[in-house]
């Protein structure tokens, strides 16, 4: 709302403060909601859509936000418009050309500062949509980032160019991108001691953890160009049943993952022992007679 921020602002005596102002707000209702046990994945979409709101504030405070040669997106995990309370915020600010980046340097440079200042986690790059093809054909990690990108701010037009760039028929054919991500989670299974039966798993990394979940959605995409999981069962790849439990799996990784957030305060994916019992009671497992909650859980 920007009425709200603008009071924020004053109120706050400077953006920074009324920025985290407004984050100590929305974390104190989407981690209550989280309490209450309400849909994860709404509560992860609509922190997303929050930090959009704040990021388009602090965007439009800047010439650059006039250029029709400019856009602000996000990209990766941000990209996708799933956030946990200290997920990375991944930023591309996308140019028409290379020289619009000196044109702006100040604007860019600010922008990011603030967003530092702030206390963000952001990871960003600047790039024109020529670089963003040429990283891309180089290295799959950028190429799956791309891929998930949508536009916050700007002119979405320079968006769809770069995706037209760093598309199937340019960059990475469906074969060439399977074999590359296959050969990814090959070596993360390797480097989790290939078990996804490990005391302390890591719920992003491990075998059937998060990141193969996405693996799914990546390769389909390339393929299918498919937007969501559930499109793999009209593509005929899922069964309908089959997509219902890969589904309620990533919504069970989503919640605990939000737990080892809150309850770590930062940005942790191992589910240790020492947090176990406090994720079983956040996540609402109770002692009964037969097993405690932790064993449930």
């Amino acid at each position: 709302d920007p009425e709200r921020f603008a009071a924020l602002v004053k109120s706050c005596g400077s953006v920074p403060k009324a920025f985290r102002q407004a984050i100590k707000e929305a974390d104190a209702v989407l981690d209550r909601r989280f309490l209450n046990m309400e849909n994860i994945k709404l509560i992860i979409r609509r922190r997303a859509w929050t930090m959009d709101q704040l990021m388009k504030q602090l965007w439009h405070q800047f010439k650059c936000a006039t250029s029709p040669d400019i856009a602000l997106l996000a990209v990766g995990g941000y990209g996708r418009a799933e956030l946990h309370p200290h997920s990375d915020i991944d930023l591309l600010i996308l140019l028409r050309n290379r020289q619009l980046a000196e044109k702006f340097r100040t604007d860019l440079e600010t922008f990011v500062t603030q967003l530092w200042d702030i206390g963000l986690e952001v990871g960003h790059s600047v790039r024109s949509v020529d670089e963003c093809a040429d990283l891309a054909r180089d290295d799959i990690t950028i190429a799956t980032n791309l891929m998930e990108s949508r536009t916050i701010a700007g002119n979405p037009e320079l968006g769809d160019l770069m995706l037209a760039a760093t598309g199937p028929d340019k960059i990475w054919p469906p074969k060439d991108f399977f074999t590359a991500k296959w050969t990814e989670q090959i070596a993360r299974h390797n480097k989790n001691n290939n078990t996804e039966y490990n005391l302390e798993p890591d719920i992003k990394s491990a075998p059937g953890g998060l990141r193969d979940i996405q693996t799914i959605g990546w390769v389909a995409k390339r393929y299918f160009n498919a937007n969501r999981l559930s499109d793999l069962v009209n593509h005929g790849f899922l069964t309908a049943e089959e997509y219902d439990i890969l589904n309620a799996g990533q919504s069970f990784l989503w919640e605990v993952r939000y737990a080892l957030h809150m309850l770590t305060k930062r940005s942790e994916n191992r589910l240790l022992f020492d947090h176990q019992r406090a994720v079983a009671d956040m996540l609402g497992y109770r002692d009964s007679n037969a097993n405690l909650a932790v064993e449930k859980f």
